[in-house]
């Protein structure tokens, strides 16, 4: 069956501008608050906190600066100031998502830390309490968990919360990917000892770049508002008594998220229903959606992904940079899809690889729920994979989800990928 490319091309999820946000960048402009700090800052740090529930946020550069200044001041709580060219974890292990972007990772390294990567369950393809709780048996000292919301799906909270609580360990949220989400009507941002969300480019509110610290205490918050501005101390000269960073967010990108802002909800609608008509399309499919926790939580639907049934899965191959399958009727997987799908002149793109199983971690403890996973990493166990991350890595896939997609074109995408299966 032919298809014909869409003559622009339809993103996997692309910025939503309405119209506000340059009133708020021009506003910046004219009165000549271009850097980091202004009207637009103040505003955004109020309405994100006011709409997350939390008492202090601070804006900062990126999702990926709130990260690293949540895990620095982590470990500074659990180990004290560190020396000078010492990260603040010091050698420490952090237990961290295991299928996640590197992002999430990065900052425990930039502390000196070593992150041992916790497997995934299969109801919300996030970390598994169970596979926590064995990575607390084997590794009885840790004191410092990092957990991600996968695609803006809130992972299995109340249980984790309760195994770091029962561990002494603190826990870092990072909801880079679900703001907007909520469990048990609480958003995503406020379970965490400390939180982060992003604005990047394709995040469903964006500001091109940007991010929120997220926390209850002042003192913190404050401590975070100093390492971001390079650790200026209260003098009329530049005196510094710590490392600092350049991690504030400019008045310019705050503008054009205060923008955006009030249409949080109204994106969200627009991703689930998304998510709702390919769920529909595909009801006759061996596939299923990404799961969430119907009774309990509210994902953000930021991106809609699709899992392929075990038995209805082509053989396919993947090295660290190529991928090949063999065609199989009635059969497909993620290779073949995405290359259906890029042959429409459309963005999907596979699951993000466990980091477990990235060359730069391969040598990073992994534990699953029946306990380390390291030596077991990719194999086949009676048929299956010895993990579930990369069981999910290997059959998953995200969907074009860009809000701006029409549902006539979804309907062509949706046919796109029945095709692959012979429907």
């Amino acid at each position: 069956m032919e298809f014909k490319p869409f003559e622009e091309k339809i993103w996997l999820s692309s910025p939503t501008m309405h119209g506000e946000e340059i009133e708020y960048v021009n506003e910046a402009y004219t009165t000549n608050w271009m850097s980091t700090v202004g009207k637009n800052i103040n505003n955004v740090e109020a309405m994100i906190a006011e709409k997350v529930g939390c008492k202090h946020s601070v804006a900062l550069a990126s999702g990926t600066a709130a990260l690293h200044l949540c895990v620095k001041l982590a470990g500074e709580k659990l180990y004290g100031i560190p020396k000078a060219g010492e990260g603040a974890l010091r050698g420490h292990k952090v237990f961290c998502s295991d299928v996640t972007f590197s992002a999430t990772v990065n900052p425990i390294c930039y502390e000196g830390g070593e992150p041992v990567f916790i497997d995934t369950e299969y109801d919300t393809w996030n970390m598994d309490p169970a596979a926590l709780e064995k990575a607390f048996e084997i590794y009885p000292d840790v004191r410092l968990v990092v957990l991600v919301h996968l695609y803006g799906v809130p992972g299995k909270i109340d249980e984790i919360k309760a195994i770091c609580a029962k561990h002494n360990a603190l826990l870092i949220e990072d909801a880079a990917e679900s703001f907007g989400a909520s469990y048990k009507g609480v958003q995503t941002g406020k379970f965490g000892d400390y939180s982060a969300i992003s604005f990047n480019g394709n995040k469903i509110i964006t500001g091109s770049s940007g991010g929120m610290f997220l926390t209850e205490s002042l003192a913190d918050a404050e401590k975070v508002r100093k390492w971001s501005t390079q650790s200026r101390e209260a003098a009329s000269w530049y005196q510094h008594e710590e490392i600092g960073y350049n991690y504030r967010m400019s008045n310019v990108i705050a503008g054009v998220v205060r923008g955006q802002i009030p249409y949080l909800e109204e994106h969200i609608s627009q991703k689930k229903a998304i998510f709702e008509r390919y769920k529909e399309g595909f009801k006759d499919l061996p596939v299923k959606m990404n799961p969430f926790d119907v009774e309990n939580s509210e994902p953000n639907y930021w991106l809609s992904c699709i899992i392929i049934d075990k038995e209805a899965m082509c053989r396919q191959v993947r090295s660290d940079s190529e991928a090949l399958y063999i065609s199989e009727d009635g059969k497909s997987c993620p290779t073949e899809i995405l290359e259906a799908i890029s042959a429409l002149n459309a963005e999907g793109r596979p699951v993000w690889k466990p980091m477990h199983s990235q060359p730069i971690f391969r040598r990073n403890d992994f534990i699953t729920a029946l306990g380390s996973g390291r030596a077991k990493t990719n194999a086949y166990i009676d048929g299956n994979f010895s993990d579930v991350g990369t069981d999910i890595f290997e059959r998953g896939l995200c969907l074009p989800s860009d809000n701006k997609m029409t549902p006539e074109q979804q309907d062509v995408i949706i046919a796109v990928i029945r095709n692959c299966f012979g429907k």
